[in-house]
């Protein structure tokens, strides 16, 4: 067994100086407006971008935020352009008989999304985010019933509802077949 070697401090900021300009392309961005989104000089941002930088963690939290991405995508090994992920590949909890299904197979910094599928006649009780968390729930086939804000409301499919998703809130369906849903959970950056 051959024991792996740390890359290198050039190998890193090599990758980091390619992810970040990948990064910023892919948004159609310029230097200039990526620096004042993350609220850093643009010299700084240029100086990742060369390759030559050493930043702080501040710097990387800086830059990962404006590009909303996890810090770890930053330095990351390149990833290929495109990635299948065949059914059943991503991960699914039950919750009692109702299975929860997330949708995104890497990490978005604050955010989740996942595809809820209530059989006949059952509840899930969601678990209160943090403050200031906003959630976005729309109803794909069947009806769901959710109560948020100590108020009911009837989602048929197509419809969606915005709540806050730093309270009590639970997903009921009625009706005599599935129901299906999907729940965008955006958390309130912390800072």
């Amino acid at each position: 067994m051959t024991a792996m070697s740390a890359p290198s401090a050039e190998d890193v900021a090599a990758r980091l100086a390619r992810n970040v300009k990948q990064l910023r392309l892919a948004r159609s961005q310029t230097q200039q407006q990526m620096a004042k989104l993350s609220g850093l000089p643009r010299a700084t941002w240029a100086h990742i971008e060369s390759g030559a930088a050493n930043p702080t963690l501040t710097v990387l939290r800086r830059v990962a935020f404006a590009l909303q991405v996890a810090i770890e995508e930053l330095i990351a090994e390149p990833r290929a352009e495109a990635k299948h992920y065949p059914k059943g590949s991503l991960p699914t909890r039950m919750r009692g008989d109702v299975s929860v299904r997330s949708l995104l197979p890497d990490a978005i910094a604050g955010m989740q999304i996942e595809r809820i599928e209530l059989p006949k006649g059952t509840r899930l009780v969601g678990v209160p985010h943090t403050p200031g968390t906003r959630e976005y729930l729309t109803c794909e086939t069947g009806a769901i019933e959710l109560v948020a804000s100590a108020q009911s409301y009837r989602l048929e499919p197509g419809d969606v509802v915005v709540f806050r998703g730093d309270q009590r809130h639970s997903y009921l369906n009625r009706g005599s077949s599935a129901a299906v849903g999907y729940s965008v959970v955006v958390l309130k950056p912390v800072g």
